[in-house]
């Protein structure tokens, strides 16, 4: 009678189903952990119910059996039959067998949840340091960001490793972002387009630094650029740049790119995005400070003195290190290039350039466009093509439909140019932000606009280029004048591969 009497305490409908709740979450969580473990699959919605649900509804079961028990327990003792004594708390006396084995099972019992909460709260924290759960999870939003990092040199990067860094700070921090950021998700709060660059980003030299090393930057590094023009014979063109990349920033006198960081270099910008930079100041080694105005739109001193003012770092020029949309045209230079479509296609890259860049609806009708005007181009232009051809057409079809898969997001108002990526000057005016010989000093020095102050001509071959001829300076493929000192690159190439209207002055 008495066991049934102290077990009867749990014998209610509110236990019960804790039990019942805690039973089926700890063998849930050991299945899909078993899942994973066998398989190597790690699928963001599994580990969000794995790590986080399951676990939850453990830890709610095991609550609800001591809440059942305990309101049984007070019922039964507000209406106690006359002499019957029931205790404000239980005794507990291990010389009565029942109750030894009772705590016997509570105890090994406990211990078999804790592990197995324990071990999920481990993998929880993993997953939430996981790219599946910074990328996958929030497909809607975070899906074009998340295929851009998968196509990029940071690809094997972890996310939290470049937006969170090391240390107990910035992880407390990122999660309480999270937070509001899993609100927004829920209730659909956030823009339709994320804006950047992203506010409170941990600086630069607390994440980049812990890979890139300045101090062993190499002084130059060859590369060699390719691009055909958008004309009937695609005409390639290569260009080979020793890119000034700089030494160690430390070294007196150390010239090139990295110049930047072993100055301390502020600036401030008039806009969201920091295109327009009206401001710099650089402070030497001695602690001089000089300052370069822009000598066209410049700011008053009570301006200067109350604007907000940035020290650049890495990502005042690698603003776009892992998150990288490629302008079509240089899509289909790296497809020429690597074989994967065949370039004696008639106009492929005007064509293909063309369709890339209109507007659509959604990606489901830009790709039924792209398999279907493509080939209708060469049968109507070039039937003879179409026909000799077709496999190769078929091929340029399924990669340019990859190119607009991974650099246009409809869905989030997303292009490859949405997201200004400042690496260069060719598709946005990047270094030629400060760089455009219009920013002075007090003694009138210019930030100069010199292209060998970055990088110097090795080789050109292009047509207008006679075989055997030594550049010094960059040629541009067609005579422009004097314009190609006075006109930033990206004003025309910023179509993204057509170079200007009507898209052929590269093409003789």
């Amino acid at each position: 009678m008495a066991i049934r009497k102290y077990a009867g305490y749990a014998w209610n409908l509110i236990s019960l189903a804790g039990m019942v709740l805690a039973v089926t979450a700890a063998g849930l969580i050991v299945g899909f952990l078993s899942y994973e473990g066998i398989t190597g699959v790690e699928k963001p919605y599994l580990g969000l119910m794995t790590y986080f649900l399951f676990p939850g509804m453990l830890i709610v079961g095991l609550l609800l059996v001591p809440v059942g028990a305990f309101l049984v327990r007070e019922k039964r003792r507000r209406f106690a039959k006359t002499g019957e004594e029931i205790p404000p708390y239980p005794r507990v006396d291990f010389n009565e067998p029942h109750k030894r084995h009772l705590f016997i099972f509570f105890v090994l019992a406990s211990i078999g949840f804790v592990m197995i909460v324990s071990v999920a709260s481990l993998k929880g924290f993993e997953f939430t340091e996981s790219t599946t759960f910074c990328g996958e999870l929030c497909h809607q939003v975070m899906g074009p960001e998340h295929t851009a990092w998968s196509n990029s040199p940071h690809a094997k990067v972890k996310c939290v490793e470049c937006h969170v860094g090391p240390g107990a700070a910035w992880y407390v921090k990122a999660k309480i972002s999270g937070m509001r950021q899993l609100y927004a998700v829920l209730f659909h709060t956030y823009p339709a387009t994320i804006a950047t660059p992203i506010e409170n980003l941990r600086p630069a030299r607390d994440t980049c630094e812990e890979c890139h090393w300045p101090e062993k930057f190499y002084f130059g590094r060859q590369k060699v650029f390719y691009h055909y023009a958008p004309n009937e014979q695609n005409t390639p063109r290569e260009t080979g740049l020793l890119i000034n990349i700089g030494g160690d920033p430390n070294t007196p006198g150390a010239k090139g790119i990295h110049w930047h960081i072993g100055q301390e270099v502020t600036y401030i910008a008039t806009d969201y995005k920091r295109l327009n930079i009206p401001y710099i100041a650089v402070k030497g080694k001695d602690g001089k400070i000089i300052e370069y105005v822009d000598s066209e739109k410049p700011l008053t001193k009570d301006a200067i003195a109350k604007a907000e003012k940035r020290r650049m770092d890495c990502l005042d020029c690698h603003n776009r290190p892992a998150h990288i949309y490629h302008a079509p045209g240089v899509e289909i230079d790296d497809a020429f290039v690597h074989k994967r479509i065949d370039s004696s296609l008639p106009y492929l890259k005007k064509v293909a350039v063309e369709i890339l860049t209109r507007p659509y609806k959604d990606k489901e009708t830009a790709l039924a466009t792209i398999a279907k005007d493509l080939p209708a181009y060469y049968a109507q232009t070039y039937p003879a093509v179409a026909s000799a051809k077709k496999a190769q057409i078929d091929e340029a079809v399924v990669v340019v439909k990859d190119i607009y898969d991974r650099n246009f997001f409809p869905n989030m108002h997303i292009s490859w140019n949405t997201y200004p990526n400042y690496i260069g000057h060719f598709y946005t005016p990047g270094c030629f932000r400060c760089h455009d010989g219009k920013h002075k000093n007090a003694e009138g020095k210019v930030i100069s606009k010199d292209c060998n102050m970055c990088h110097t001509v090795l080789s050109q071959k292009q047509e207008n280029i006679p075989a055997g001829t030594k550049v010094t300076q960059f040629v541009h493929p067609v005579d422009i004048g004097d314009e190609i000192y006075k006109t930033n690159c990206s004003e025309c190439h910023s179509a993204g591969g057509q170079d200007v209207p009507g898209g052929e002055h590269h093409g003789k």
